[in-house]
């Protein structure tokens, strides 16, 4: 057995059906790539001779859990690892509020102080009364944006407009789930653009690219993320700069790297997948702002863009740059020409899903 097969590693909850789907066929891409073969999820009685190469569906989280799997560095997995919960979420994305209640172990007021100049206003909170005071002081410069740091495509945010909105929407938090993963509470925008700017690197081919997020509505009619639409280039950030792009997307990746830069001095990161939300748009004061709202060390919505771009830089060592999508689809649809589908079914609770990923040339004017 090749030293390195690829295994899935998925969390102790359940995973949904639709993200097992793609998964899987993401871990045969990635075994390919490492010309390797693919094992499928993990089983502790069966994969004993590795090592292997991981592709976990969380961001890996403490030294003993890496040092159980084998994993020496970045080359052993596609994703990333911290040292505690709340660094592998958009809980370190803000600072704690003067005097608060609670601060984690690990947490770094450094990071908060370098990454002020790319992120929002806003506040983390461990506490619900420290949330309380935060929210009170946003509150006076105009709505804010109530954001479950483990929730994912924008589920389960609200928007607060004034006190008794916001003790409303703490009562529904749980203090356990707050005192571990933490709360954020962020300025909130108008005319929102988000952009993806991120990086990726497997089997010694590195990737770097910029990208937008597209909305849809689901199946009960509420929008939620559509997908993503990616320009990347084979090399690091700098390679990417070098493209021509617009001044917004220039300003964001610049916020990324920034933010990229203080998360590996502060949390000592180390992640074959970094993935950076960069939301452009006008506070209540009618200012344009632009900030990191998150970030993802983990597999996630883009990944299946990244890793299909990723074989398509290896299958052509001249490849310099390429564009490549993914779709998320609710209800009866069709694909995009020429697009891959990863997954179609209905899904509990979602209704019928579809998924695909596309990959076509970057045409530079």
């Amino acid at each position: 057995m090749n030293p390195h097969a690829g295994v899935l590693l998925l969390p102790a909850t359940d995973v949904s059906r639709h993200e097992l789907a793609v998964h899987q066929v993401l871990g045969r891409k990635l075994a390919a790539l490492l010309g390797s073969s693919f094992l499928g999820e993990h089983d502790a009685q069966q994969h004993t001779d590795g090592p292997y190469y991981w592709l976990p569906s969380e961001t890996l989280i403490g030294q003993q859990r890496c040092q159980e799997l084998g994993i020496g560095g970045a080359e052993d997995f596609f994703g990333g690892a911290v040292a505690q919960p709340f660094m592998s979420t958009k809980a370190i994305s803000h600072p704690l509020i003067d005097g608060a209640r609670r601060q984690p172990p690990g947490w770094s007021r450094q990071f908060s102080e370098q990454v002020a100049g790319a992120i929002l206003g806003g506040y983390t909170a461990f506490d619900l009364d420290d949330a309380r005071r935060a929210g009170l002081r946003l509150l006076k410069d105009g709505p804010l944006r109530l954001k479950p740091v483990r929730g994912k495509a924008g589920r389960g945010q609200l928007v607060i407009r004034d006190a008794p909105e916001l003790d409303a929407a703490l009562a529904e938090q749980e203090a356990a789930e707050v005192a571990t993963w933490g709360l954020v509470l962020e300025e909130n925008l108008s005319e929102v653009v988000t952009y993806s700017v991120g990086q990726v690197q497997v089997a010694g081919v590195l990737a770097s690219y910029y990208g937008s997020q597209r909305l849809t509505r689901d199946n009960t009619g509420v929008e939620v993320y559509g997908g993503s639409d990616l320009t990347l280039v084979r090399g690091d950030y700098a390679e990417l700069m070098r493209l021509d792009m617009p001044e917004t997307i220039r300003l964001a990746v610049s916020r990324a790297q920034l933010y990229e830069h203080a998360s590996v001095q502060a949390f000592g990161l180390v992640a074959s997948r970094r993935n950076y939300d960069v939301a452009q748009g006008i506070d209540s004061r009618g200012r344009s702002r632009c900030g990191v709202l998150e970030q993802s060390w983990r597999v996630g919505g883009a990944s299946a863009a990244e890793i299909f771009a990723l074989e398509a830089f290896a299958a052509d060592p001249q490849l310099a740059s390429l564009r490549a999508s993914t779709y998320e689809c609710y209800g009866e649809s069709l694909p995009p020409d020429d697009a891959r589908q990863l997954y179609k079914g209905e899904e509990p609770e979602i209704g019928l899903l579809g998924k695909y990923v596309k990959v076509e040339p970057h045409v530079t004017a």
